[in-house]
């Protein structure tokens, strides 16, 4: 056992997960959750994410040695305002937003004025699903958890925030919050946005009737994550909208590339094209398929 006691403010996709794995493992001797709804506290505990599922922030943060918001990262600044007043000396608060920079940032200070201490983090895992009920214990298995300390962090805290994600199956990888905002933008973001594209400009009504028949796998697996939330994917998006906007253009750059190789029915352009993104991606999958020991 890791923990005396851990808060999910939040119990949806990624809290119900972590509350699902830090029971199953027993690496918490209590896990709380805080949600909004009170329907969500049956939810909770028919999932059986926590022990214990509560609509008061305060009561579910008291006595806690971590707290970890997995809110949707809009939220996560009023949240701790909140929690603040029962935070317990010396808990170590994390987060799960993908987006870290501003996170960072924001909580930081306030936690460690009120003695607390805050450590970035950003697990790579998820899927279009949303809810408790699309939790599952093994969400975090292999999944690469970024945690993002700065100068100011507690090397103690850091070093227990790496343990909690690769207690749960994680593969923690440290690196600086805006660093991680500028690789994310690329690897994550920027594909919502396409998938988010793609999925409206295909299936546009304005299309001819016959259009979503032929929509099939590659579709499918190509707009995907487009049935990830709108709200939270908005939130993302616009928290690092600097780095996204770059990705944009760039990406935007390669295609105009490639639309002008098919003006000129330029063949060894255009075989060039596709055969660097199969090299690329290939490689990317065996590595993945293979992850090299920490």
């Amino acid at each position: 056992m890791l923990w005396e006691k851990v808060t999910l403010v939040g119990v949806g996709l990624l809290g119900g997960s972590l509350g699902l794995a830090l029971r199953q493992k027993r690496l918490a001797r209590t896990v709380v959750g805080f949600v909004r709804r009170k329907a969500s506290v049956s939810e909770c505990r028919h999932a059986g994410a926590v022990d214990r599922a509560t609509l008061d922030l305060r009561k579910a943060v008291e006595q806690a040695d971590l707290v970890i918001l997995c809110t949707p990262i809009a939220q996560m600044l009023a949240l701790t305002r909140q929690l603040l007043p029962q935070l317990k000396h010396g808990a170590i608060v994390t987060d799960v937003g993908s987006v870290k920079r501003g996170v960072v940032r924001a909580l930081e200070p306030l936690v460690a004025k009120a003695g607390g201490r805050f450590v970035g983090s950003h697990p790579m895992a998820g899927s279009e699903k949303a809810g408790v009920r699309a939790a599952r214990a093994d969400l975090f298995k292999s999944a690469i958890c970024v945690v993002t300390p700065t100068t100011k962090s507690n090397k103690a805290a850091v070093q227990q925030v790496e343990q909690l994600w690769r207690a749960v199956g994680g593969r923690p990888v440290r690196m600086t919050p805006a660093l991680h905002d500028a690789l994310v933008s690329r690897s994550s973001h920027l594909p919502h946005v396409v998938a988010a594209a793609l999925a409206n400009h295909v299936l546009d009504p304005a299309r001819p009737k016959g259009q979503p028949v032929l929509c099939a796998n590659g579709f499918r697996d190509t707009t995907r994550i487009a049935s990830s939330p709108p709200e939270m994917w908005r939130d993302i998006v616009l928290a690092n909208r600097r780095n996204v906007a770059k990705a944009l253009d760039s990406f935007i750059a390669d295609l105009e590339k490639t639309r002008d190789a098919l003006a000129k029915s330029d063949l060894k352009g255009l075989t060039r094209f596709l055969r660097a993104a199969k090299q690329r991606r290939d490689r990317w999958c065996a590595r993945a398929a293979s992850p090299s020991p920490e």
